[in-house]
């Protein structure tokens, strides 16, 4: 409960009091349009998140792993084109997380008005909850890079008492007028539609939908807790949202001919509908849960831009464990871009009511996104095809429903988590690209070409010894194929004479923690072909495995000890290693289209400002040597050739016969 359902279970904190701001205030709804509107909510719940979500796309599992990715590694040899909806509903998924936490916190610390003492002190004045909520994101934030393994432990004690304190609190207002049952009838849903009453049309569904946007984050989450308890604990959650929500739709009915609550800006009947007595236990709590929720989306934003950069969608960024907590990361870059991100967003939108206005549409891409990657997992895994289309069509056909009452809000601030869509899907789009055109033009050779010349080079005294151990790291090796560049390190170059030669690739698995790796020594005891096969959650160590790889081989026979002189560990027997790592530059000795060189100057550029080799290969205490070489993609073009000629004096400058 602590870690899935945080985003969704704060939903009730700003749904209803969206809905009845964008019909024009209390004073301008009816017990139809509440019905109407509630019967929405709860079918929304029902289809989205309980069919769609619980029922089937908790199936579609990677391993026990969930979300846009993990589903997409399950698809993608299906269709190359599959990566595009994969990467735009990441992307937007990656967006949308950026207002989450802003709605939620800001909602919650409105709250406050609630409570007699602080109404009297600031009145209305947003000011102070935009401080509030500020101070308390800023903090969030900054305890990231510590773990949340010890107040983790805390989360699910906490969201069980708030679930169950949203039910209560609903069923107490419930109990008053059981008549609202009613909108257990989807009728109401479909009237309210077509309704006069309803002012806002088809587009109330855009504040309807904020009830389901922790659906697919529930989806991501599955790796953290399991398909069986998700399913197991949703009744319980289902219950206790459809109770406050109903209790909410209960005490509308009842006050909304009240002239004091017309007057009340910014009304909230999510606080407004609570005993007096239980006001500030209930923005306590609604804050306790509105952390939660964004340390849970602020988690799963590390999550998915970590799997994004072992599925090669994003350029690779520094990476920490804070904890020995499976799956507790924390990446420094994506921490601050969606701190500020946050931060502007309270500053520019300040109240709730305006980041209401702008939530939830990027939620709607990634969940069209998911649906069509389940359709091709439902026809991957032997479905009918015409029950996995039924499910295309009915889920597809309703969140195209939503995308578009949704869109409305682009233009009151829904551009802000677009425009972070796009740009973060422009870098996913350069980086793959950039990928296929390299994989494309590849120069690779056969180790097995150069063997004798490698060990006639090892044993070669009249070179100084480069280093007991030279390690190459290239994503290029392929069996016996290694880049041409790094065998031309090697030889021409500059002579490097070792005692082995080590050619090391690591390999991303589809699942998320293996830990395997492959040796092929080709009948030498000089050159060692090893490859790492790294799940895509595994942090990629490099020098410490090698380590083990080292010792294993020796133990074996397989690789000859090399005992160390001067050392200070009595009786080593594993020489020195040095890492070679080649950095590859653009050269205009290519014949690509305009387009594709800029893909690749672009690609090259993000990559010497985010990627640190060194520091994701676990190298930083190592002994790194960086060699620059050019990157010639596409056709060579043809030079033009000088022409020798004949004269009998140089020509000068003039400024030269000056001098």
């Amino acid at each position: 409960m602590g870690v899935v359902y945080g985003d969704i279970g704060t939903s009730p904190l700003y749904v209803m009091k969206a809905i009845i701001e964008g019909n024009g205030g209390l004073d301008q709804i009816s017990e139809e349009f509440i019905l109407g509107a509630v019967s929405l909510i709860f079918w929304t719940l029902t289809l989205l998140t309980t069919v769609k979500y619980v029922m089937i796309a908790l199936s579609a599992d990677n391993h026990g792993e969930g979300g846009i990715f993990s589903l997409y590694t399950l698809v993608k040899k299906t269709s190359k084109f599959l990566v595009f909806p994969a990467m735009i509903g990441g992307a937007a998924l990656l967006a949308d997380g950026v207002l989450t936490p802003a709605v939620t916190v800001t909602t919650a610390i409105e709250g406050l008005r609630g409570i007699p003492a602080f109404y009297q002190r600031f009145g209305s004045n947003q000011e102070v909850i935009v401080i509030i909520t500020m101070i308390i994101i800023f903090s969030l934030f900054m305890i990231q890079r510590f773990g949340t393994q010890k107040v983790g432990t805390a989360f699910g004690p906490i969201m069980f008492a708030w679930f169950t304190f949203l039910g209560a609190v609903g069923l107490f207002n419930f109990v008053q007028d059981i008549t609202v049952l009613r909108a257990l009838n989807p009728i109401y849903a479909l009237k309210i539609l077509l309704s006069d009453e309803n002012k806002m049309g088809v587009f109330i569904l855009g504040s309807v939908f904020l009830a389901t946007t922790g659906a697919e984050a529930l989806y991501s989450d599955l790796g953290h807790a399991g398909r069986k308890n998700i399913r197991f604990s949703w009744p319980y959650i289902k219950i206790c949202l459809t109770l406050n929500y109903f209790g909410q739709a209960a005490w509308i009915i009842r006050v909304k001919g009240d002239s004091f609550y017309q007057e009340i800006e910014m009304l909230n009947p999510f606080f407004r509908m609570m005993p007096k007595s239980l006001t500030v236990v209930g923005v306590v709590f609604a804050t306790a849960a509105a952390v939660i929720a964004s340390q849970s989306l602020i988690s799963g934003s590390y999550t998915l831009v970590s799997e994004a950069i072992k599925l090669r969608l994003l350029p690779r960024l520094r990476i920490v464990y804070p904890t020995d907590q499976k799956g507790q990361l924390y990446i420094p870059v994506v921490n601050t871009l969606l701190l500020i991100g946050c931060l502007s967003i309270v500053v520019t939108f300040r109240t709730s009511a305006h980041m209401e206005a702008a939530y939830g549409l990027a939620i709607t891409i990634t969940m069209l996104m998911t649906t069509v990657l389940l359709l091709f997992y439902l026809l991957q895994n032997k479905a009918p095809k015409i029950v996995a289309f039924g499910i295309f069509v009915f889920f597809a056909s309703i969140e195209t429903i939503f995308f578009i009452s949704s869109a409305t809000k682009f233009m009151h601030g829904g551009y802000v988590a677009i425009l972070m869509a796009v740009i973060i899907l422009l870098i996913m789009l350069i980086w793959h690209r950039g990928s296929i055109i390299q994989e494309k033009s590849s120069d690779r050779v056969s180790l097995c070409d150069y063997v004798e010349q490698l060990g006639a080079l090892s044993q070669d005294h009249n070179i100084p010894q480069y280093q007991t151990n030279i390690v190459f790291l290239t994503s290029k090796i392929k069996g016996h194929q290694v880049g041409r560049d790094i065998v031309y390190s090697i030889l021409d170059k500059r002579p490097k004479r070792a005692k082995v030669y080590w050619f090391v690739n690591v390999f991303v698995t589809d699942q998320p923690y293996t830990k395997d790796y492959y040796v092929d020594m080709m009948g030498t005891d000089y050159i060692v072909n090893v490859q790492l096969r790294l799940g895509f959650r595994v942090n990629q160590e490099v020098n410490v495995y090698l380590r083990q790889i080292v010792h294993d081989l020796m133990e074996s026979g397989q690789l000859p000890k090399q005992p160390q002189q001067y050392t200070i560990t009595p009786g080593r027997e594993v020489g020195d290693f040095a890492f070679v790592l080649i950095k590859e530059e653009l050269t205009r000795v290519t014949s690509l289209s305009t387009l594709d060189t800029l893909v690749m100057q672009i690609k090259l550029g993000i990559k010497k400002i985010a990627f640190d080799p060194a520091r994701w290969f676990g190298l930083e205490y190592s002994d790194v040597i960086f060699e620059h070489v050019p990157l010639i993609v596409g056709k060579e073009k043809r030079l033009s050739k000088l022409t020798k000629i004949q004269v009998d004096n140089f020509e000068e400058d003039d400024d030269d016969e000056d001098e």
